[in-house]
């Protein structure tokens, strides 16, 4: 194989991918249908969470899935229509959310978490460059006794794995923030989890990428391939043919469509996010937080404070639905009674299309189909998190080294296994 790769996705998980190929000595193209900000790393919530070691098909998801389709600010929905590949997905999710899926994948889940999080705090110390990387962990908060009892089992699993959880009283809660007031029963603290500016982590990375010669072929959308035998020799675009040694599919939520033309059966709905940012906040929090009950997310970001959640599996959909956006919306002042924020405008709402497999696991690894095909999605909530333990293992599957982490749970063939 020559040392030429090309790179389909500019998103936090392709730059990734681009920094360890790059520094293994690869020659490296980048190919990405939008300009690099448009993409689903840029606008999200920036944590890193080894907490999050339960995929989303998960016990109890498909019955709070159907009591959340019947309010239109939840924070999951799916919008029905007539799709042969929703049916699919819909019925192999149903079929992965028990605990014994859980169970089975988790250790390994948090292996690549762990991982990533290792790389991170490398990238701090050793990029020319400041992206907002803070260890201050992961609050989750609930209300309800319902979901106390969850996640405290959460919590009690957590640290059989060895990673550290702790259920905390509202008093200690509000120690923690003590220039927020928080409403809440309690909560569990992750000390392990962390978070960075996701802005300024892509726009930065990209530039640093281009002075090590890194080449990005933007607003250029790949249509095709070009194979011979059982290789993909070049990837056809709206601007051409790109041709390449090797090729990495990272193109989060249209890696489905992608798939389709390289044959190969990646099953992916992409899941829609919202998120907005309120500026120079007086006020701040200090530790990125969960609202369990509405699932949302909050972040600090110096003196910006990001909101972000839902989930709506709506296909390839750029619609914004400001009923999701009340509903993120009328969760902060339920959990953080004295901060008044208004329904923000279109205009100052982010979205983004998450690539979700039916196993809530994303897809890494070689795939059967092709001898120079690696694919690296279907990440979900979870692509920020995983990205430079996914970049890292890409690389070493390219270089012909075996993976710092085992890849068998991520297999891209697994669905055609049965």
């Amino acid at each position: 194989m020559g040392n030429h790769v090309g790179i389909i996705g500019g998103g936090i998980i392709g730059l990734s991918t681009a920094y360890y190929l790059q520094k293994s000595g690869f020659q490296v193209t980048v190919l990405d249908k939008g300009n690099l900000t448009d993409n689903c790393s840029f606008g999200n919530a920036g944590m890193i969470v080894p907490s999050h070691f339960t995929p989303l098909a998960s016990p109890g998801m498909v019955a709070k899935g159907m009591a959340w389709m019947m309010k239109s600010t939840s924070p999951f929905y799916v919008r029905p229509r007539w799709s042969a590949d929703l049916l699919s997905w819909g019925l192999r999710f149903y079929r992965h959310a028990n605990k014994a899926h859980v169970t089975r994948v988790g250790p390994d889940l948090l292996a690549l978490s762990l991982f990533s999080k290792a790389l991170y705090r490398q990238w701090a110390v050793e990029m020319p460059f400041e992206f907002g990387y803070l260890e201050r962990g992961l609050l989750m908060l609930y209300q309800r006794a319902d979901v106390e009892k969850e996640e405290s089992e959460a919590a009690h699993t957590a640290n059989q794995l060895g990673l550290e959880a702790r259920v905390l009283t509202l008093p200690e809660i509000q120690q923690m923030e003590p220039d927020v007031r928080i409403n809440a029963r309690g909560g569990v603290y992750y000390p392990g989890d962390a978070h960075v500016i996701p802005q300024d982590l892509v726009t930065r990375l990209a530039v640093y990428l281009k002075k090590k010669g890194v080449r990005f072929e933007t607003n250029t959308e790949v249509v095709g391939f070009a194979t011979e035998h059982n290789s993909v020799r070049a990837a056809k675009t709206s601007r051409g043919e790109f041709a390449a040694d090797a090729w990495v599919v990272a193109s989060g939520s249209w890696s489905g469509i992608l798939n389709k033309k390289l044959g190969c059966n990646l099953p992916l709905q992409a899941g829609k996010g919202y998120s907005f940012t309120l500026k120079d906040v007086k006020a701040n929090t200090r530790i990125p937080t969960i609202f369990l009950e509405s699932r949302v997310a909050v972040t600090p970001m110096g003196n910006q404070l990001r909101f972000g959640g839902t989930m709506e599996i709506t296909g390839i959909d750029h619609t914004i639905n400001m009923k999701r956006v009340k509903g993120i919306v009328d969760s902060i002042g339920a959990y953080y009674p004295d901060m008044t924020v208004g329904l923000p405008g279109p205009p100052d709402v982010w979205h983004g299309l998450r690539p979700c497999s039916p196993d809530g696991l994303p897809y890494v690894g070689r795939t059967k189909r092709w001898a120079n095909v690696v694919m690296a999605t279907g990440h979900s909530m979870m692509g920020l998190s995983l990205a430079p333990a996914t970049g890292k293992v890409v690389s070493e599957l390219l270089a012909g080294e075996v993976p710092g982490v085992d890849l068998s749970v991520f297999d891209p063939d697994r669905f055609d296994r049965g």
